[in-house]
């Protein structure tokens, strides 16, 4: 299925390429969340009349992202969880944690831009984590896990 992308998407392409997809992937992401059109020529013409209303829009989300991005790089979070003796936590700090933190210091942050890699953190201690606040504009954050007894 060939769609045309109203903005950049990672690992797929930029604004205004038209690439192929698997229909799924265009049904159930890509067109309900305004990512993309099919790429008929009713649909490539408007998207052609409308290239500079959506180019200045990208720039302008860009340009929000890299501000967010200066404030966020190298910010230090602690988080406070019960723990067992060896620095065990009972539970685990996930992305919504992680986001309530951030926010709370000033700077708004959504649960689904924190990434962990490798899943919830189990135990206490320093982690070095990313936000993903844009296609190709990611900040560094250290988040500080304290355990108490």
């Amino acid at each position: 299925m060939e769609v045309i992308l109203l903005e950049k998407v990672d690992n797929l392409g930029g604004l205004g390429d038209k690439v192929r997809v698997r229909p799924g992937y265009a049904r159930n992401y890509l067109l309900p969340r305004g990512k993309a059109k099919f790429a008929t020529p009713e649909n490539i013409a408007e998207f052609e009349a409308r290239r500079a209303e959506l180019e200045r829009a990208a720039a302008e989300a860009l340009a929000a992202a890299e501000a967010r991005r200066e404030s966020l790089d190298g910010m230090v979070v602690e988080i406070t969880a019960k723990a067992g003796g060896e620095g065990k936590l009972f539970g685990s700090i996930g992305a919504a944690d992680i986001a309530d933190a951030v926010t709370a210091r000033g700077i708004e942050v959504e649960k689904r831009e924190v990434r962990l890699p490798e899943g919830p953190l189990r135990q206490a201690g320093e982690y070095e984590l990313e936000v993903h606040l844009y296609t190709d504009v990611n900040a560094q954050i250290r988040v500080i896990v304290i355990g108490e007894e």
